[in-house]
């Protein structure tokens, strides 16, 4: 995938920080035997999702469009590797 952009988005960079964090939190939390912080740690990173989604929805993700990585020819080989 050498020159993709796959994930290199406004919305995939907030959303990895944002359940980078909560994985932080929950982590930090389950060492000092803290339920209730572990499980608002854990959905901290479901907030990442959440972000990550609606921030993609807004057009700050990858765009959808005919990438040459996920198109097919009709003999079901990968379109770079006509040749």
């Amino acid at each position: 995938m050498a020159g993709s952009s796959h994930g290199h988005t406004p919305a995939a960079w907030t959303g990895v920080i944002i359940a980078f964090i909560g994985f932080c939190v929950a982590g930090a939390f389950m060492v000092m035997d803290q339920p209730v912080g572990f499980w608002g740690g854990m959905g901290i990173v479901l907030l990442g999702g959440v972000v990550g989604a609606i921030m993609r929805a807004m057009g700050m993700g990858q765009p959808k469009s005919d990438h040459p990585v996920h198109q097919v020819t009709g003999d079901r080989t990968p379109a770079h590797a006509e040749g």
